[in-house]
């Protein structure tokens, strides 16, 4: 992997096209981590839901971030693959793995080498403003990474800017609220019903209705 593509990348497209073509307003954006390991855990619902993550972030720690992504979506081709893992940087995650797999693997890695992992734990993209349930995969990552702080990040707008089937973006404002980090906890139906309803409470921050109340 070639970490300045990713830069340049997050540079010349990232930026431009969710601060300068969307619009952005983020919440709390000092809660966000600077240093790894640690796990930043969004809601999914838009291919843009990468690039506006990769656009919170200092350009100076872009090489330490790297979200994870469908392996079965991304890595479809050869030219896709490179673009995904070269320049954009995707860990690929495999949906559905056989027994035996280990489709974290690469999340694991990349914890262990101090990066900053972003994860979607809706496991696929969902309805805009339809929170899904939290998959199990990010509690047995947390475990095994108990020490790395786990900070749940609402994205607003970004399903109705670039949803599904669409391929050019909408000029649709982006509001994003970053809540506090939580930690791994051996209850595995409580930490995950934990970060749902922190993301819930964040998804109120960021709805039209609620700018006003912070």
């Amino acid at each position: 992997m070639m970490p300045w593509l990713r830069v340049l990348f997050v540079l010349l497209v990232a930026r431009p096209v969710v601060k300068l073509w969307l619009g952005l307003t983020v919440r709390h954006q000092e809660r966000l981590p600077l240093t790894g390991p640690a796990i930043v855990v969004a809601n999914h619902n838009s291919h843009l839901d990468i690039l506006t993550l990769y656009a919170l972030f200092p350009l100076g720690r872009i090489r330490h971030v790297q979200p994870a992504a469908a392996a079965d979506y991304f890595l479809k081709n050869r030219a896709m693959a490179w673009f995904a893992t070269q320049v954009v940087g995707i860990i690929p995650v495999k949906r559905g793995s056989k027994k035996g797999d280990d489709p974290l693997a690469g999340c694991r890695e990349a914890l262990a080498d101090g990066r900053i992992l972003i994860l979607f734990p809706e496991g696929t993209r969902g309805e805009p403003e339809v929170l899904s349930e939290v998959k199990s995969g990010i509690w047995h990552l947390a475990g095994e990474f108990p020490q790395a702080p786990v900070i749940p990040v609402y994205m607003h707008g970004l399903g109705r800017a670039l949803g599904r089937g669409q391929w050019l973006p909408i000029p649709f404002f982006v509001d994003v609220a970053v809540g506090h980090a939580h930690y791994w906890q051996d209850n595995r139906q409580a930490f995950k019903q934990e970060l749902r309803d922190c993301l819930l409470q964040l998804r109120e921050k960021v709805l039209p209705a609620r700018l006003d109340n912070d």
